[in-house]
């Protein structure tokens, strides 16, 4: 295994000089022809060293010499050298032109619809959907580190890859989201595993549930119309299919765990709306909502309700059939005491138990 998968920062002692030259702008990401022409040596040479470089570090490829350099602090993205070191001129000036320039705004990433993030308002290329799911898994547990092998069961499931590729996928991860020359990488690598450093991103899902504690609140406070507000904005954060095309065991299970969440903030919303009398304005929602959700009784008691207190008791008694079918067809079942009572309800004309049956927690 290669030594970039230790928790200890590895070691560069048995190196000569002149290879952690070539290590450190190997981890810059140099070619051999522009590490000859910065160190003044012959490209062979290059070779030669990169050659002994791995085979006394015990790393597997290039790749995993990238990946030391980084860990072992020779070189640090977004930060650049730690130590003085020849560099080729243009770099040296592109890296003086960073240093004037003004930082950059905070980076942003969503995971509420396709993943995506933007720096400095300019969307970030995040790579291969492989790379782009390990992105993920760290945004979704933004509260601890994702060790190695959750990452390796999360993104590739029972077909782990060949090579030791995570830390990979870490390392360029770490260049595609750092911000300028700001202070130091956004992903932390500690004993436990990686983690999104707090504070680095904006992250959508960090204001949506911010927003839903706001929602909770106000309800709480007897404000409705603040809540079905905050709850609003929250819902308007989701975008499109969750976590699009992500592969892996983690994706689906988040997508899964999302889809839910939308729906449970959906129904809280629409039965605020209900209990301040505005249930035209809910009637629309609610039957994309069951159009979506067939066989969700919660949802189709509200529309009914809705229906009902709008004027429309023949359209609210269609509902009831409609998903009573749909639940015996597909499931073999009958509709549950909630839909019964609803149904009840409606028949016997009992308005005030309308105005609040079927609440949502």
């Amino acid at each position: 295994m290669p030594t970039t998968a230790t928790i200890s920062q590895p070691a560069l002692a048995p190196l000569t000089h002149q290879e952690r030259e070539v290590l450190y702008a190997v981890g810059c990401g140099m070619r051999d022809a522009e590490i000859a022409t910065a160190l003044s040596i012959p490209q062979d040479a290059v070779a030669g060293h990169l050659t002994r470089i791995l085979a006394v570090l015990g790393l597997r490829d290039r790749a995993a010499a990238i990946v030391h350099a980084f860990d072992c602090g020779l070189v640090t993205p977004g930060r650049g050298p730690r130590r003085q070191t020849k560099v080729p001129a243009p770099r040296a000036a592109v890296h003086r032109a960073t240093e004037r320039r003004a930082p950059e705004p905070p980076l942003r990433i969503s995971v509420l619809g396709p993943l995506q993030a933007w720096r400095g308002g300019q969307p970030v290329d995040l790579g291969h959907l492989r790379q782009q799911a390990v992105l993920a898994a760290l945004v979704l547990c933004p509260d601890r580190a994702v060790s190695q092998q959750e990452l390796l069961d999360g993104v590739w499931g029972m077909e782990p890859p060949l090579t030791n590729v995570v830390p990979v996928y870490i390392y360029r991860l770490r260049k595609i989201l750092r911000s300028g020359d700001g202070p130091g990488s956004v992903i932390e690598h500690s004993r436990c595993g990686y983690r999104l450093l707090p504070g680095a991103a904006k992250v959508d899902m960090a204001r949506m549930e911010e927003l839903v504690t706001a929602a909770g609140t106000a309800e709480r406070a007897g404000e409705l119309t603040e809540a079905v507000r905050f709850c609003s904005q929250a819902l308007g954060l989701f975008r499109g299919e969750l976590l699009a095309g992500l592969p892996g065991p983690l994706a689906e299970l988040e997508r899964l765990r999302l889809t839910e969440r939308r729906t449970a903030l959906a129904q809280r919303k629409l039965n605020w709306q209900l209990r301040l009398g505005r249930h035209t304005e809910a009637i629309e929602e609610l039957w994309a909502l069951t159009v979506a959700q067939p066989l969700n009784e919660p949802v189709a008691a509200m529309l009914m309700r809705a229906l009902y207190l709008g004027g429309r008791q023949a359209d609210a008694l269609t509902v009831f059939e409609r998903t009573r079918r749909r639940l015996a067809d597909d499931l073999g079942v009958s509709p549950g005491q909630l839909l019964r009572r609803t149904h009840q309800m409606i028949l016997r004309g009992y308005d005030a138990g309308l105005g609040l049956a079927g609440a949502t927690p």
